[in-house]
């Protein structure tokens, strides 16, 4: 079963990793290097870190200024399969 969330905290971290919280209390730090170094014309601008780093919320999605956005329940998803999803009040 997909548990659909949404983020309700982006903040980037060092070497294109983004920390994420969610709206049902759980979060991580996500390797987000595969996609940003990806092939995309999209993400080229997020190599940058000072532009990486500009992420903000848009009803719940991760995105940049440029429109890149990234989906919260594949990025929850993809936390709880590396193992480093957390839940509680410490987590990202």
């Amino acid at each position: 079963m997909i548990k659909l969330v949404k983020a309700v905290r982006a903040e980037a971290a060092p070497d294109h990793h983004l920390a994420l919280t969610f709206s049902d209390g759980s979060g991580g730090v996500l390797d987000l290097r595969p996609f940003v170094f990806d092939d995309g014309e999209v993400t080229q601008p997020l190599r940058d870190p000072n532009y990486f780093a500009s992420v903000f919320l848009e009803m719940g999605v991760p995105t940049w200024p440029n429109g890149c956005d990234i989906d919260p329940t594949a990025a929850r998803m993809d936390l709880k399969a590396a193992g480093r999803l957390q839940i509680g009040a410490d987590v990202a």
